[in-house]
């Protein structure tokens, strides 16, 4: 396992030369870093916090996807899975360059993926409402329950129900989708 710093291009960089070496290929790249940033108004936050979630989230997607994918299309074959979220899709207050830096994702998602669609090369994104994992630290419990609110199933996505859908975008049997948002969204995304 590699701790690599998703922000810094030259991490990344030395993270995949180590793979490479060690394993000898990477057929597929699953762009789960993120962080929420501060619960608050946009016009309360600061030049600084507002790139450090944008250069993690949505930067760190640009450079490791940037690194691999001349790796995958010269082997002709790969697979690309990028998280967004809900909020990328619908905007949620007070998380604004949260939910910028997935609406970007899911940019990067459509765009790549036409660049790439005749090389062997998928690349999809799934949309995931609130989950239940450690990021969950990062936010306010009025935020919390206002997200699980607005989900009709009324509960979280569990890390075992996004994996799986995660695990099928990425197998041999996803072959003719590319370019999709995969909604995991407890019945909140209908559209």
């Amino acid at each position: 396992m590699h701790r690599v710093d998703v922000a810094n291009p030259a991490s990344v960089e030395a993270a995949l030369a180590e793979t490479l070496e060690v394993v000898g290929h990477v057929d597929i790249l699953v762009n789960n870093a993120g962080i929420n940033g501060p619960v608050k108004p946009l016009v309360e936050y600061s030049p600084m916090e507002w790139q450090r979630v944008i250069d993690i989230n949505l930067g760190g997607v640009f450079n490791t996807t940037r690194a691999l994918t001349p790796h995958m299309v010269g082997r002709g074959w790969g697979r690309i899975v990028n998280v967004a979220s809900i909020a990328g899709k619908e905007g949620v207050p007070n998380i604004s360059p949260y939910s910028a830096s997935k609406a970007g994702v899911i940019g990067l998602t459509k765009a790549l993926s036409k660049e790439l669609v005749t090389t062997g090369v998928t690349v999809n994104a799934v949309a995931p409402v609130m989950v239940a994992t450690d990021l969950l630290h990062q936010m306010t419990d009025e935020h919390i329950a206002s997200s699980k609110a607005k989900i009709p199933m009324q509960r979280l996505l569990e890390v075992d129900e996004l994996a799986a859908l995660v695990a099928w975008i990425a197998s041999d049997e996803c072959t003719f989708t590319t370019g999709f948002t995969f909604d995991a969204s407890g019945g909140r995304a209908t559209y």
